[in-house]
């Protein structure tokens, strides 16, 4: 098989990207039959279909949406070449640094993290995208080639994702813990935290309270707990995130099931309760790449992610 050169691998992200050859030639600065060409070239070098062609544009087929994967992680190695040539022998690297976050992570872990990152080396420049743990979640970032390293929900028990708890519908993004993610990923555990018992302050018989959730909460990790838990009735409310579930509870509205780190927000209005040692406990990790954990940005960070992690 032939070898596509990087500006087949670009033309490849763009209409995919761009859901079309037209738009993804006024992106590059070529015209459409330019970008057809050059994708028809690289299905005949690839061996396979990678984008259906209709009246509405391009969608890449399951082979084109692999393709694309390892087309943008190939091109973010020849972006970080430059740097990594540069930063060897020193004690400091520099450029943009890509990273997707779920909604807490984003808010309390990664901030204090990235601050010491960015003391140390003033030249990196991070761009973090907060991103839902549903569906592929924040590790599908990684697998897609738009991040460089993600904070992810895992899965200590290396089961594959699961559904929400409290009758939430669709797959959490948790992945699992120590080894190969979805996409042959490389994940690293940072913390442990314990679920906990969340209620309006002073009430006097929460468990009685209707059930608040949120899609994201929990996974295959946790579903065994919950599933032997016959005070926990199936979710009557649910929020657009952990935040929204926090402020409900505080208002009065029901009780809820939170991880440690969400409950960093909680205020006088809500009171927790620990839910004992055979509580559900969620693992928190990062995920990134086979290829960029070599490269010197990311190892940075995820020493600065361990080091908040304690």
């Amino acid at each position: 098989m032939a070898d596509l050169s990087p500006q087949e691998l670009r033309v490849l992200a763009a209409v995919a990207d761009s859901g079309g050859f037209s738009a993804a030639g006024a992106f590059l600065g070529l015209s459409q039959s330019a970008v057809s060409h050059s994708v028809r070239g690289s299905e005949a070098k690839v061996g396979a279909v990678l984008f259906e062609r209709g009246r509405g544009g391009a969608s890449p087929t399951p082979a084109g949406e692999r393709a694309v994967a390892l087309a943008r992680r190939i091109l973010r190695m020849y972006e970080v070449l430059g740097a990594e040539a540069r930063g060897a022998g020193r004690d400091t690297v520099a450029g943009v640094l890509r990273i997707a976050a779920f909604r807490s992570a984003a808010l309390h872990l990664l901030p204090p993290a990235l601050e010491r990152l960015t003391a140390r080396h003033p030249g990196i420049r991070p761009e973090v995208r907060v991103v839902r743990e549903l569906g592929a979640g924040t590790a599908g970032e990684v697998a897609a080639g738009r991040a460089d390293l993600a904070i992810a929900t895992l899965n200590a028990g290396g089961g594959g994702a699961g559904g929400g708890v409290g009758g939430a519908t669709g797959a959490t993004g948790s992945v699992p813990a120590g080894a190969a993610a979805p996409g042959r990923l490389l994940t690293g555990l940072l913390r442990e935290e314990a679920y906990a018992l969340v209620h309006p302050a002073g009430h006097p018989d929460p468990r009685s309270l209707p059930l608040l959730d949120w899609d994201e909460n929990c996974g295959s990790y946790t579903r065994d707990w919950w599933r032997a838990q016959d005070w926990i009735p199936r979710a009557t409310v649910k929020a657009e995130d952990d935040g929204m579930v926090l402020t409900m509870v505080g208002r009065g509205l029901g009780m809820a099931i939170l991880p440690e780190l969400s409950l960093r927000e909680a205020t006088d209005a809500v009171d927790i309760t620990g839910l004992g040692p055979s509580g559900p406990v969620r693992h928190v990790g990062y995920v990134t790449a086979p290829e960029s954990a070599s490269t010197l940005a990311v190892r940075a960070l995820i020493r600065e992610l361990r080091s908040e992690a304690g």
